[in-house]
């Protein structure tokens, strides 16, 4: 296991809790204005029955429908980070190995459950892409996100799909897939794929962090094994009914429809960050996710004068692979973006302000 310099357990939110709480966001990949008021509604309409054991089965098989799978290929979770320690728990596993830089907290339920972790490290000089061949054949749980959380790189579903074998679990997060227009490259509903999990959150589009609720696709006999590792009742009544509600044909055409308005959000912040490329500050890209990763000189005081002009951003040196000249962007508007980039302008030459 490689020496730990990184806090796996450090997330967006950190930044923008206590004394953070009244800056302007762009740490946490939660679409801004969200949940919208038809969704606040069909949740607080469930609370009527919280008397009630929560039920479970008409949201599994909504999400199933959604994908065009059986009931039994779906798996409902308390966000996508309880698959995360689910799978780490129930499966059995020799050698898992996570593919970096990525969200953080794979590994650290991996690590918590008594695994030794081995890390492939994707190059900032590769554009961070998938090496299928850099992955060791021997690893029997592959670990991969797409579009990766931080560097917003959107692999081939066919280069994630080589990562497939016989006797290999490939998990694939898919927790920004529906921020992609398209949901092109997504495995999500792929049955051809030997080993296969895959991933979703509802809380990312949606607004949805504090209600907790995701769902893992996947072989029965996979989805039956993390099933036995879950505690009754896993998921509360308001979640089931918000799942049912975003996998609806209505949230589905919204989510589209917020997919293409996030592009189109990006491609402005893209477009106002390479006037800094006179400081040294290169995005990664193409940029595919709602949000984007940067390198710049100096970055971790950057960060802090950017918080003293009441922006925050997420600091990248928490994840394996990237150090402290790296920052993470959230999209936000345009209103919320050509702000920002005027606090960037004084944040990254202090000496002009």
């Amino acid at each position: 296991m490689p020496t730990e310099a990184h806090d796996l357990r450090h997330h967006g939110d950190a930044e923008v809790r206590d004394d953070g709480s009244a800056l302007v966001d762009l740490a946490v990949n939660v679409r801004a204005d969200t949940p919208p008021a038809w969704l606040r509604e069909r949740i607080a309409g469930s609370l009527g029955s919280l008397a009630a054991y929560p039920d479970g089965r008409a949201a599994r098989a909504a999400v199933a429908a959604r994908h065009g799978l059986p009931t039994e290929r779906v798996l409902l979770t308390a966000g996508a980070a309880e698959a995360f320690v689910l799978l780490a728990r129930a499966l059995k596993v020799r050698r898992p190995v996570v593919v970096h830089p990525q969200f953080t907290e794979p590994e650290a339920a991996l690590r918590d459950a008594g695994h030794t972790v081995d890390r492939v490290l994707l190059r900032a000089e590769d554009g961070f892409r998938l090496d299928p061949a850099a992955v060791p054949e021997d690893a029997d749980l592959v670990v991969i996100g797409n579009p990766t959380n931080p560097t917003s790189v959107l692999h081939p579903a066919a280069a994630v799909a080589e990562l497939a074998r016989p006797g290999r679990t490939l998990v694939v997060d898919e927790a920004f897939m529906d921020a992609v227009p398209g949901e092109r490259e997504a495995l999500a509903g792929r049955t051809d794929v030997p080993g296969l999990v895959v991933l979703r959150s509802l809380t990312k589009t949606w607004g949805l962090a504090g209600l907790r609720i995701g769902y893992v696709l996947a072989a029965p006999e996979t989805v039956a094994d993390l099933e036995r590792a879950q505690p009754l009742w896993p998921v509360s009544t308001p979640a089931l009914a918000a799942a049912e509600a975003c996998v609806s044909s209505r949230a589905l055409a919204e989510a589209a429809h917020a997919a293409h308005r996030i592009a189109a959000d990006r491609a402005h912040l893209v477009a106002g960050l390479a006037e800094f490329a006179r400081a040294g500050l290169r995005v990664v890209e193409p940029a595919e996710g709602p949000f984007v990763l940067v390198r710049l000189p100096g970055a971790a005081a950057v960060r802090r004068r950017l918080r003293d002009l009441g922006y925050a951003v997420r600091r990248g040196d928490t994840f394996p692979g990237l150090d402290e000249e790296w920052l993470r962007l959230a999209v936000r508007d345009r209103a919320t973006v050509n702000g920002f980039l005027r606090a960037l302008e004084r944040a990254a030459n202090p000496a002009a302000g």
